[in-house]
C-alpha cells in the first residue's frame, strides 16, 4: 500500500512540477502584462503544490530523497507526470486549452483528496483545491473569450482543443489502490469541460486516440528538453544552497 501511495503522490507532484515549468515559460511573453502576472502566479501555485506532494512522496519512499532530489536528480524515465503537462506551450490558445483540461481535472481531484483518510494528502487537497478553482475560472474565461470571439480566434481555439484533447484520457486511468481513483473523476471533468466548450461555441473532438505512458515513465521527447533546462543549475552545482 505504501508503494502504491508513493507512486500516486509522486505522479501528482510531477504533474504540478512540470506544469509549473511550462507556465513559467510564458513570463515576459504573455499577450498582455496582466496575463504575464496571472500565468506567473498560476505557475507558483503549481510549484507550491509540487513541493508539498514531492516532500510527502519522499517521506513515503523512505530513501532519504527530499523535494529537491526528486525534482532535480531524476531522469525523464523516472518521472510519473501525465503527458498533457509536458506538451509544448504552443500558441496562447494551446496553453489555455491545456490549463482548462488540467484544472478541470485537478479541482475535483484535490477536492476528493481533502476528504480522504490520509491526513497529509487531505491537508494538501484542502489547500490546493482553492487554487485550482481559480485556475479553472481563469482558463475558462480565456477559452470562452477566444472561442466566441473573432473568426480567427475561434479557429485557433478550436484547433488547440483538438490538439490537446487526446491527452486528457490518460488522466483518468483507473488506480483503485489510490486514495482517490482518478477514474471516478471523469464525469465531473466532462461536465465542466462541456459547459465551457458550449459557452465558447467550441466542439469537443470525437477522436478516440488516447496517448499514454507518462504514469509509467514513457514520455514524449519534450520532457527531456524541459528537464535539461529545469535541472541544469542544481546538477551543475551539487549541494548548492542559498
Amino acid at each position: 500500500m505504501t508503494a502504491d501511495l508513493f507512486e500516486f503522490t509522486l505522479g501528482l507532484g510531477d504533474d504540478a512540477l512540470v506544469a509549473a515549468q511550462r507556465l513559467a515559460e510564458w513570463t515576459t511573453r504573455a499577450p498582455e502584462l496582466e496575463e504575464d502576472v496571472a500565468l506567473a502566479n498560476i505557475a507558483l501555485d503549481q510549484l507550491g503544490a509540487a513541493r508539498l506532494l514531492l516532500t510527502y512522496a519522499g517521506t513515503l519512499e523512505g530513501a532519504g530523497r527530499d523535494e529537491d532530489a526528486l525534482a532535480f536528480l531524476r531522469d525523464d524515465r523516472e518521472f510519473r507526470n501525465c503527458l498533457l503537462v509536458e506538451l509544448p506551450n504552443g500558441d496562447f490558445a494551446v496553453t489555455m486549452a491545456k490549463l482548462l483540461f488540467l484544472s478541470a481535472y485537478q479541482l475535483p481531484l484535490y477536492t476528493a483528496l481533502a476528504g480522504c483518510d490520509d491526513e497529509r494528502l487531505a491537508a494538501i487537497g484542502a489547500k490546493t483545491r482553492k487554487e485550482s478553482a481559480y485556475h479553472l475560472d481563469h482558463a475558462s474565461r480565456w477559452v470562452t473569450r477566444l472561442g466566441d470571439g473573432t473568426e480567427e480566434s475561434h479557429r485557433r481555439m478550436q484547433a488547440a482543443v483538438a490538439e490537446v484533447w487526446p491527452y486528457t484520457h490518460e488522466l483518468f486511468a483507473a488506480a483503485p489502490a489510490a486514495p482517490v481513483d482518478p477514474a471516478t473523476l471523469r464525469p465531473r471533468f466532462d461536465a465542466t469541460v462541456d459547459e465551457v466548450l458550449a459557452e465558447a461555441t467550441l466542439t469537443r473532438p470525437a477522436t478516440t486516440w488516447s496517448p499514454a505512458g507518462g504514469r509509467d515513465g514513457v514520455h514524449t521527447e519534450h520532457l527531456s528538453y524541459l528537464l535539461t533546462e529545469m535541472q541544469v543549475l542544481h546538477r551543475a552545482h551539487p549541494g548548492a544552497a542559498w
